[in-house]
């Protein structure tokens, strides 16, 4: 399917291993609780995401990466010589797929990857071809074959359970700037050729401060095939009502195989206002950032979790633990990194083992 503006190709293009369509039914997503054999990084450099702040962001994002060593390999591309206009790759990097075993899950197999095209959440930025051609670098890297797409969708738009179920919000994917020629019958069929799913849920939208049109690593995430956390606002909070109607319909949600959720809610912090150069995009000034604990990443036998010096920090961490009892959650302070709106899943990728 064609995109309004074609996916921009590297110059070894025509050396990379490219899979038609019909190979995509022998892949599938794994969850993100599988075995990883790396996670990808960028380290914040563009200052016209962190305005005033890159140098406290870089601290904060190397504490980060230094906790997660003794858990998991760390690749960073630009220290591979892979040049980015942003750090953002869990937009613009490669979609990872492990090869089905007859189960139709996978322990061990084939990898590829999945290359979309990013448009810059919607076109709100300058072209970032590098970014939309990282996936490319990657895979020529790591020589593994992948599937090159024409179809806008950013990694942290989608959420799976690794065994049939994609969770997503109908704010990102159905919106006209992303792929206005596409129907929402279309958009469904191409995710579930490329993430080997057969169902997905549903949810409103995300929250204020996040300029990706509601991407669901902000409100629901996927802690085990049938748990999922959700943050939840109290009366009088900004996202209170966009989170009640994700609630509700999270409630009445079912996986793959028709079985009910276990919802758990997860708090949200007071709002943390960030004073913008007027030239930021939007009204520039004092705005909301999209401070989350759902941002939080998942890597082998730890949980990555976003904290914000927030009296709610805490009780956030309790729940994580309680819902992971198998996985050592390590908060890593973010009020800087989520300056740039996202935080430590928005700045990662998994690769699977």
């Amino acid at each position: 399917m064609k995109s309004t503006k074609p996916h921009p190709r590297i110059d070894a293009f025509d050396e990379l291993t490219h899979l038609d369509q019909a190979e995509a039914g022998d892949f599938h997503m794994p969850a993100e609780w599988a075995t990883l054999a790396r996670v990808w990084v960028t380290r914040p450099h563009n200052d016209e995401t962190w305005p005033n702040c890159l140098p406290e962001a870089q601290q904060q994002w190397d504490l980060w990466i230094e906790a997660m060593r003794p858990f998991v390999e760390v690749a960073d591309t630009r220290q591979l010589g892979i040049d980015t206009n942003d750090s953002w790759i869990r937009d613009y990097g490669p979609i990872f797929v492990k090869a089905n075993d007859a189960d139709g899950t996978s322990a061990a197999g084939t990898k590829a990857l999945h290359d979309f095209h990013f448009n810059g959440w919607g076109g709100k930025y300058e072209t970032r071809d590098l970014d939309d051609t990282a996936p490319q670098h990657i895979a020529r890297q790591l020589n593994l074959p992948l599937w090159l797409h024409d179809m806008t969708l950013e990694g942290g738009s989608i959420e799976v359970n690794g065994q049939g179920t994609v969770m997503t919000t109908e704010q990102c994917l159905l919106n006209p700037n992303r792929n206005p020629h596409l129907s929402r019958e279309q958009i469904i069929a191409e995710l579930h050729q490329a993430l080997g799913t057969r169902h997905v849920i549903w949810l409103p939208g995300g929250i204020i401060g996040d300029d990706t049109d509601g991407h669901i690593d902000d409100i629901a995430r996927f802690v085990n095939p049938t748990t999922v956390l959700a943050i939840r606002a109290e009366h009088g909070h900004p996202d209170f009502e966009v989170l009640d109607r994700n609630r509700q319909a999270l409630t009445a949600a079912r996986d793959q195989d028709g079985r009910q959720l276990e919802i758990i809610d997860l708090p949200v912090p007071e709002p943390i206002l960030y004073n913008f150069p007027a030239d930021r995009f939007g009204p520039g000034g004092v705005n909301p950032v999209p401070a989350s604990y759902a941002n939080f990443l998942i890597a082998n036998k730890a949980v990555f979790v976003p904290v914000f010096a927030q009296k709610t920090d805490q009780r956030a961490l309790d729940i994580i633990a309680a819902a992971m009892p198998k996985h050592t959650v390590v908060p890593i302070r973010a009020e800087f990194l989520v300056v740039g709106l996202g935080a430590l899943h928005c700045l990662s990728q998994q690769e699977p083992a």
